[in-house]
């Protein structure tokens, strides 16, 4: 879908949880190129024993994710219409009353909000945002004039959640002149 322009994004998926490890990409690789050299195993602050593998910069957020929400897997991506929606609504996206909504987990007549948390290149602050405004039964979190992170019980639920998150804040942002 485009998402993962260039080497920008990052996915992971827990291996275990006592203590918590997961299988991360490497930094700098193209996400549609990936080999099973690509990945690196890591710990539950993003840092790996191995010597020769550098984890994306974001491995620590994911692993914060995995840990807080009991993710089974997490997808970061850079794709254009989340980083609209936090740059309009910075204080969270809300959506409702779209039948897209039963594809992110909930009701068609749910309301759902996003969080936004503000941008930064420590994970430990991006962390702390993460969790300030966690919610369990919102599997997405958008970063400010960043990108969306979205997870699920595996990597396949994971991806469909941000399909599916992806086209609602699409929606959202499109329609926005009518819902100012």
């Amino acid at each position: 879908m485009g998402w993962m322009r260039g080497t920008s994004g990052n996915l992971s998926v827990v291996l275990g949880r006592d203590p918590l490890r997961l299988a991360v990409t490497t930094s700098g690789k193209d996400k549609g190129e990936l080999t099973d050299d690509d990945v690196v195993v890591v710990d539950g602050h993003g840092r790996t024993d191995d010597p020769v593998k550098v984890p994306s910069a974001e491995a620590g957020l994911h692993g914060r994710i995995a840990a807080v929400a009991g993710a089974g897997a997490v997808v970061h991506v850079h794709a254009l219409a989340p980083v609209l929606a936090a740059e309009f609504w910075p204080d969270g996206v809300e959506l409702r009353d779209l039948e897209m909504l039963k594809g992110f987990g909930r009701a068609d007549h749910d309301v759902v909000t996003i969080p936004v948390a503000p941008n930064s290149q420590d994970m430990g602050v991006l962390g702390d945002a993460f969790e300030a405004g966690f919610r369990p039964d919102v599997p997405a979190l958008l970063v400010a004039r960043h990108g969306v992170y979205a997870w699920g019980a595996d990597l396949r639920q994971a991806r469909h959640r941000l399909e599916c998150l992806e086209w609602l804040l699409r929606f959202k942002v499109e329609t926005r002149r009518d819902s100012r």
